[in-house]
């Protein structure tokens, strides 16, 4: 598998033999079409033209002397993003692909990545280029690179392209997980591991030049790159792409392009699902036929039973089997994917005793546990070549079935070659020896059981918390907490996620430093700590509680018991000082909240959703040409909606960020607004003028302009038509993904991602 030969195609080795054939053989063919504002085609490549854009881009970078060199690839989601990765492919370069910037945030994490790679040169587009020069005074190591702006390449330098020496051993790509800024992880994978990955996910999934597809998830990371480019252009047959933000503002558009291009394989995150179902009308599910959906994948998070349920008693009416949902699991580290079912058979479920699961003990439920169970979707069972074990994590013996333990991948061509510049930790992760002397192995880090050869995840072994499809570490949380205000004590705090609603949410426990226990200022520091982690990593904190010094669990060597705080705080046992949570339908009653919003509060959460965002706008009217005054109020009103909180509480002069407002929140802010004014705003409208202030007077200034009676699109400083079509970066996170989600930006979509209106 991976050396293959594709009919009259000769043999390929690596992703330059791949679109070199295609583009001979299939040149007239469509390879991607793009749908900017993901309703229509925007943009459309064959595989001869992806070909020559690729060839005259590696023409310009191997006059750079790049081969063998990491480039920095900074694009918005779209055709110019896969040129450029190509072109890097063939040039002999490695693309490092990175979030686009989004307007006044923080760059550092970019400036971490380029270091960590050594990349001297980057290739990115004309708008994000204008926008980026006048951060260069900030950011120096931005201002060292080399920039190259594609969107303008001239094609005929493909004909002086050289083919440069490939083997399926050289690197084509770093693939940087999320994680702590200060020390990044690019993951090396290889020609061959893309070309192996590939063939293993067309054997999964079964696709065939007949087969079509439609994405909207994030370039930037595995799936979105692996799967949703790389896999349809190894099948040969047609994708429709779409960026992440258009999916999130309204997911009935990726349901739509399903049904419109008869797509037979498409999915995403569980949470993608779930915003579906919850974002889609009676009327808008009746235009669809979702029949020809053969294979909905879906991973990168845990995969949920009630979700699977929702969505199909939600589209069975279009069509939409249950047989075609496809859980999978998978990891950067493995390029892509390591486990999927059969297709065509339902999804694979056990029950299971949560409080044993804990334990790391996979009992089954009884009769007499009924209320104490936890029901999980298995991920499919491993390809022979690549064994996946469960092991003992300290012990490194292997575990039986049904006995919880960490997931190990045994070696093939799909392992990737290791962390870049990063060989202990390489070693420590791909050269696993189980203690009978097997291996090696790469250590997934993920916990889980076999049952009969289908693999069940259940949880982390580091404690990484997944949300909206996007991964985040404890440590960088925690570090962005005690930063925030100087009343929190440093290296005392934990981070950790809980289940509210069937979705992840965060919390944090925090101490306070001594000499303020008895001039705290709780309110001050709740405000300062939602803000830092909406900034820093586009996340809405769910629950806070301020500790007295001293008083966090903590293992005798100093560290901190993450497991003993969640559970301290789900039982009520930490005694805090302060306690700060999102409110609750009950605690909204006793705030300045309408009947009618108290109503369509307690329906819209009588079922397991998203993390609170309103599927509408408030009630507050405005008029075609809104004063400052109406728009605030009207701002205020939709920001009390969104985040749980009484409108009195709301002050239009402080940020958004300060309210928790994360990325996700940010796109649905400006759709529901796009669709309340029906007038164009660019997603990026909450972070240019990041107060209920700004945002009204701006806009009660551009719609009160005098053109003739017609609107004139609002055009944000730094963004061009590309950069407003895509809004940013969502691990899903995921994801972001979601969050992310998401890429809207950066969160959005490592991720990868979110929720959004209708």
């Amino acid at each position: 598998m991976g050396n293959g030969s594709f009919g009259k195609m000769g043999a390929v080795v690596t992703l330059v033999d791949l679109l070199r054939q295609r583009a001979i053989h299939q040149g007239d063919r469509v390879a991607y079409e793009f749908l900017a504002e993901g309703e229509t085609v925007t943009a459309a490549l064959t595989y001869q033209g992806l070909d020559t854009l690729a060839r005259a881009i590696a023409t310009l970078l191997t006059s750079l002397n790049c081969q063998g060199q990491p480039v920095l690839l900074l694009y918005p989601p779209g055709l110019d993003y896969i040129a450029a990765f190509f072109g890097c492919l063939y040039a002999g370069a490695i693309a490092v692909p990175a979030y686009p910037p989004r307007p006044n945030r923080s760059l550092d994490r970019l400036q971490v990545m380029i270091q960590d790679a050594g990349a001297r040169v980057a290739l990115t587009h004309g708008t994000v280029l204008s926008g980026l020069e006048k951060r260069f005074s900030e950011y120096s190591r931005l201002q060292q690179l080399h920039w190259l702006a594609t969107d303008d390449v001239e094609t005929a330098l493909a004909e002086s392209w050289q083919p440069p020496a490939l083997e399926a051993d050289s690197l084509a790509l770093l693939q940087y997980t999320s994680g702590s800024t200060g020390t990044p992880k690019g993951v090396m994978i290889s020609h061959g591991n893309l070309i192996h990955n590939s063939a293993r996910i067309n054997e999964f999934f079964g696709d065939t030049p007949a087969s079509r597809g439609v994405s909207w998830l994030p370039p930037y990371h595995d799936m979105g790159l692996v799967g949703g480019i790389l896999q349809p252009l190894y099948v040969g047959a047609p994708m429709a792409l779409m960026p992440p933000v258009a999916f999130l503002q309204k997911p009935y558009r990726w349901l739509q392009a399903i049904s419109r291009y008869g797509a037979t394989t498409s999915g995403g995150p569980n949470f993608a699902y779930d915003l579906c179902v919850q974002k889609t009308t009676p009327e808008q599910r009746a235009a669809l036929d979702l029949s020809s959906w053969r294979l909905a994948f879906s991973g990168a998070e845990p995969v949920r039973v009630e979700t699977l349920e929702r969505f199909t008693t939600a589209f069975g009416g279009c069509g939409f089997q249950a047989t075609a949902f496809y859980p999978c699991y998978g990891m950067a580290e493995a390029t892509l994917m390591v486990t999927g079912g059969d297709r065509g058979r339902p999804p694979q479920t056990q029950s299971i005793q949560d409080r044993a699961l804990q334990d790391n003990r996979a009992i089954a439920a009884t009769e007499t546990t009924a209320e104490d169970t936890r029901l999980l979707v298995g991920c499919g069972h491993a390809p022979a070549d690549q064994p996946v074990q469960i092991v003992d994590p300290h012990s490194h013996l292997p575990c039986d079935d049904g006995t919880v333990g960490e997931i190990w991948v045994a070696h093939s061509p799909s392992l990737a070659q290791g962390y870049w510049r990063q060989p202990e930790k390489t070693a420590a992760a791909f050269q696993a020896t189980m203690a009978t002397g097997n291996g090696p192995f790469l250590r997934t880090g993920d916990l889980g059981f076999l049952q009969q050869g289908e693999l069940f995840v259940t949880g982390r072994l580091k404690e990484l918390i997944i949300i909206r499809g996007r991964n985040y570490y404890p440590k960088d949380i925690e570090t962005t907490v005690e930063l925030a205000h100087e009343a929190l004590r440093p290296g005392a705090g934990a981070a950790f996620a809980i289940t509210i609603g069937g979705q992840e949410r965060l919390v944090v426990v925090q101490e306070v430093e001594r000499q303020y226990l008895r001039s705290l200022d709780a309110e001050a520091v709740v405000a300062a700590v939602r803000r830092a982690v909406a900034e820093h990593h586009d996340l809405q904190l769910y629950g806070l509680q301020l500790l007295k010094t001293g008083s966090v669990p903590k293992t005798s060597s100093g560290k901190i018991q993450r497991y003993l705080c969640r559970a301290g705080y789900l039982d009520h046992h930490l005694d805090p000082l302060h306690t700060w949570q999102l409110a609750t339908p009950e605690r909204l009653a006793t705030d300045e909240w309408s009947a009618d919003w108290q109503s369509d509060w307690a329906a819209a959460t009588a079922a397991p959703r998203v993390p609170p965002v309103p599927a509408s706008p408030p009630s507050t009217d405005l008029p075609p040409q809104p004063s400052p005054a109406q728009l605030q109020r009207w701002l205020v009103d939709w920001l009390a909606q969104a985040l749980q909180m009484a409108p009195s509480a709301i002050d239009t002069s402080r940020p958004f960020a300060e309210y928790g407002l994360d990325s996700v929140a940010a796109v649905e802010l400006t759709a529901v607004l796009q669709t309340t004014l029906d007038y164009p705003l660019s997603p990026t409208l909450a972070y240019e003028y990041p107060t209920i202030e700004a945002v009204a007077t701006y806009l009660a200034q551009q719609l009160g302009d005098d053109n003739g009676g017609e609107y004139r699109t609002i055009a944000l400083k730094g963004s061009g038509p590309r950069a407003s079509a895509d809004g940013g970066d969502l691990d899903l996170d995921l994801t972001d993904l979601v969050s992310e989600l998401e890429q809207l930006s950066e969160a959005e979509l490592q991720a990868l991602l979110g929720q959004q209106g209708r």
